[in-house]
C-alpha cells in the first residue's frame, strides 16, 4: 500500500522528497530537544519538602539567553526550510520546460476523462485520443496539460509523481510532468467533491515509445493496427513472409 508513496516516478519527486525529508529532520530535531527540556524541568523543579517554591520572572540576563538563543537558532532553522521550499515551489509550479506534448486533463462528477493528441503530435485534432480513466504517457518525455473541471473543484493527484493541482470550474490550469519510471501509477481525486468522490479513480500508464506508438495506433485505427499484426498458425505461432501468406489464403479457401 505504501508502495504508491515510496516510488517516485517522476524527474521532481526526489525534490519533493527531499525537501519532506529536511523538513521532518529539522522540526523532529527541535521537537526531540524542546520535550527533552521540558521533562527535565518538570523532574528537576518538582515540589520538594522543605523547598519554598521559587517565583521567577525571566527578565533577569542569565535567563532571558535561554529564551533569545533558542529563538535565533530556530529562525534559522527556518530559513535554512524556506529557501529550498521556494526553489522547489518555483521549478514545479512557477517554471514550465518546454513541452514536448500536451495532454488534456478533465474532472467532473466522478471521473476522469483524457484528450491527448494521436499520431500527428497536435492537440485538438482529428487523430485525438480520447479515453477514460486512463491517460497513457511516454517514458522520459516533458508533458504539459491543461487541467480544468466540468462542475465542481476537483483535485487531480498522482502520488508516484508527487502531482497534486486543483481542476476549478471555469478554469484552464497548465501544470507539468516528465515521467521516469516505467509502470502504471494511481490517479486520484484529493478533493471532496460529492457523494461519488471516493470511486473517482483513474490512473497514467508510462510506457516506452514503441509500446506507446502502438497504443496510438490501436486507438485511433484500429482496422489498420489489426491488418499491421502478422497472422498465427494452428499453434499459436505466428506466420511471416509470403509463404505465411499463401498458408493463410489457403486456409480462408
Amino acid at each position: 500500500m505504501l508502495e504508491r508513496y515510496l516510488t517516485g516516478a517522476s524527474t521532481y519527486a526526489q525534490d519533493i522528497d527531499h525537501l519532506f525529508i529536511l523538513v521532518a529532520v529539522i522540526v523532529g530535531f527541535w521537537l526531540i530537544l524542546a520535550e527533552g527540556v521540558f521533562f527535565w524541568l518538570i523532574y528537576t523543579f518538582r515540589q520538594k519538602e522543605g523547598h519554598p517554591t521559587q517565583h521567577i520572572t525571566g527578565e533577569e540576563r542569565n535567563l532571558t539567553k535561554w529564551i533569545s538563543i533558542p529563538h535565533f537558532l530556530v529562525i534559522l532553522c527556518d530559513i535554512a526550510i524556506l529557501v529550498p521550499a521556494i526553489m522547489v515551489w518555483y521549478n514545479i509550479k512557477e517554471y514550465l520546460p518546454p513541452a514536448e506534448e500536451t495532454v488534456r486533463v478533465i474532472g467532473q462528477q466522478w471521473a476522469w476523462s483524457f484528450q491527448e493528441p494521436g499520431p500527428d503530435g497536435i492537440l485538438d485534432t482529428a487523430d485525438d485520443v480520447r479515453t477514460v480513466g486512463e491517460l497513457h504517457v511516454t517514458l522520459n518525455k516533458t508533458y504539459h496539460f491543461e487541467l480544468m473541471s466540468r462542475d465542481v473543484v476537483h483535485s487531480f493527484a498522482v502520488p508516484s509523481f508527487r502531482l497534486k493541482q486543483d481542476a476549478l470550474p471555469g478554469r484552464t490550469i497548465t501544470g507539468w510532468f516528465r515521467p521516469s519510471r516505467l509502470g502504471t501509477y494511481d490517479i486520484q481525486c484529493t478533493q471532496m467533491c460529492g457523494i461519488g468522490h471516493a470511486l473517482m479513480a483513474g490512473r497514467i500508464i508510462v510506457e516506452t515509445p514503441q509500446a506507446h506508438a502502438a497504443w496510438l495506433l490501436r486507438s485511433t485505427n484500429p482496422s489498420m493496427a489489426s491488418e499491421q499484426t502478422p497472422p498465427t498458425s494452428a499453434d499459436g505461432g505466428r506466420i511471416e513472409g509470403a509463404a505465411g501468406s499463401s498458408m493463410v489464403a489457403e486456409a480462408k479457401r
